[in-house]
This record gives structure tokens, C-alpha cells and sequence, in this order.
């Protein structure tokens, strides 16, 4: 069964929601900025997900491939969701950025992003 859940940036700007399962999987990745920034990815289909409000606060960043497209709220610098290359057909929200009464019992996963190709292929 899944349930949904809501959350957004630090300063309130970027709100969404999301429909996941109870027991969500998380990954942990090494990558040179969510090591920086302690992310943890719930990832969520596209059309699991719904951007409430805050589409004029989302600045974009794009590093090395620049196929993902790392979101933050211009005001706060909060990335509460991006476009991961790893998942082209999903959002990844920061499990830290939910609101705190959503009761799941999330498992993390270790992903190797310094060694993104064969991280992407023990994904599958």
C-alpha cells in the first residue's frame, strides 16, 4: 500500500507531493555533491509526483555530464528534488526535505556515484 506524502525547501517556496510505498528504498550516494550535502534519493516516478508550488523559485545547476538537473530554491538553497540521470523517467526527492509524520520505514542503499557507470548497472 502507498501513501502520500509532502515536503518541500527550508523556506516553504518549493512545496510538493509524492505517492511512495511504506518501506521506501533510499539511496545513499558518494558523489561528489550529495556526499557535500548529505542527500538521501527516494526516488519517485514522474507521475508520482506533483510540484504544488514554487516553479519560479527552482534555479538550475548541471555539472560534469549535465544530464541531471540539480534543482534548489533561489531563496533558501534547499534541493528538496532534482532530475537524476540515473532515473530519466523519475524525480529524486531528498528524503530529508518530507514532512516528519509520514511514519515510513525507509531502507538505505549504498550507491557508488564517484564510480557512477557501474553504480547505474548494479542498479538494474
Amino acid at each position: 500500500m502507498s501513501g502520500t506524502v509532502s515536503g518541500g525547501c527550508h523556506c516553504g517556496a518549493v512545496r510538493f507531493e509524492a505517492t511512495v510505498q511504506p518501506k521506501p528504498e533510499l539511496l545513499d550516494c558518494n558523489c561528489s555533491i550529495c556526499a557535500r550535502i548529505g542527500y538521501f534519493h527516494l526516488i519517485v516516478p514522474h507521475a508520482d509526483f506533483t510540484l504544488l508550488s514554487g516553479e519560479e523559485a527552482l534555479t538550475s545547476y548541471r555539472f560534469g555530464s549535465e544530464q541531471a538537473d540539480h534543482l534548489f530554491c533561489r531563496h533558501c538553497g534547499v534541493k528538496s528534488f532534482y532530475q537524476p540521470r540515473s532515473h530519466p523517467d523519475s524525480w529524486s526527492v531528498n528524503y530529508n526535505c518530507l514532512e516528519t509524520d509520514h511514519g515510513f520505514e525507509p531502507t538505505i542503499r549504498k550507491f557508488d556515484g564517484q564510480n557512477w557507470e557501474q553504480a547505474k548497472a548494479a542498479l538494474n
